[in-house]
């Protein structure tokens, strides 16, 4: 049987262990992410630079980051050139030719569709967070808040008297994909948590709760 000094020497360098382990795993997963995305986006447009302007065919070195950096720098160029006219015509006659691409056109306007959602500066998608009782009675679940229901499907509820609300309903603990639904304005909670709160409880499996302030009651 073990003495209390060996139980409590083993217990202090578990839980050292465990916080190191809190400290170094996040970082070394986030380096590691962060040099595979470089690596991966130098893979993609290093062997498209042309050698005299490439640094790596004079110094015989591998710089990290070359292939992203040029990326950046040349999708920045493009928006800056599609804001005059003249950008504006060649990438109106661009897509002229996607929209006559059978298949093409249907993921071009698709994919299009979404960028221009997520990423415009006014739009309101995803920056709200809700709780819907799902799948049954009495059990809750978090979902991200994208918009009300437009075009023909608001059409259609307003038919049936109600007025609904787009919700995502992502998986946990890799919110990558999940569920489309329309719930019920009146059966949706607001939450005042984050967005970015709300992954952060996903992805922990509800160990990691952001902190909350009750609002004060006005009278």
């Amino acid at each position: 049987m073990e003495s209390p000094e060996r139980i409590t020497l083993a217990g202090r360098l578990r839980n050292n262990f465990l916080t190191g382990l809190i400290i170094c795993a996040p970082l070394a997963i986030t380096i590691w992410l962060t040099f595979a995305f470089i690596d991966w986006a130098d893979s993609w447009v290093t062997p498209y630079i042309p050698q005299r302007y490439n640094p790596q065919y004079y110094f015989d070195i591998t710089i990290p980051g070359l292939g992203l950096l040029i990326a950046m720098i040349l999708i920045t160029v493009i928006g800056f050139l599609v804001k005059n006219l003249i950008g504006r015509s060649i990438v109106n006659f661009g897509e002229s030719i996607l929209n006559r691409t059978p298949l093409v056109r249907t993921l071009y306007k698709s994919l299009k569709q979404i960028f221009e959602t997520v990423l415009k500066d006014q739009s309101t998608s995803f920056k709200k967070v809700g709780l819907v009782e799902f799948p049954s009675p009495g059990t809750w679940a978090l979902v991200f808040i994208a918009t009300e229901a437009q075009g023909e499907l608001a059409h259609r509820f307003n038919e049936m008297g109600q007025e609904m609300i787009a919700v995502f309903l992502p998986p946990t603990p890799v919110p990558t994909a999940g569920f489309l639904m329309f719930v019920p304005k009146e059966k949706l909670i607001i939450l005042d948590m984050s967005p970015e709160d709300a992954a952060k409880l996903l992805i922990s499996g509800g160990l990691i709760a952001p902190e909350w302030t009750p609002r004060p009651v006005v009278n």
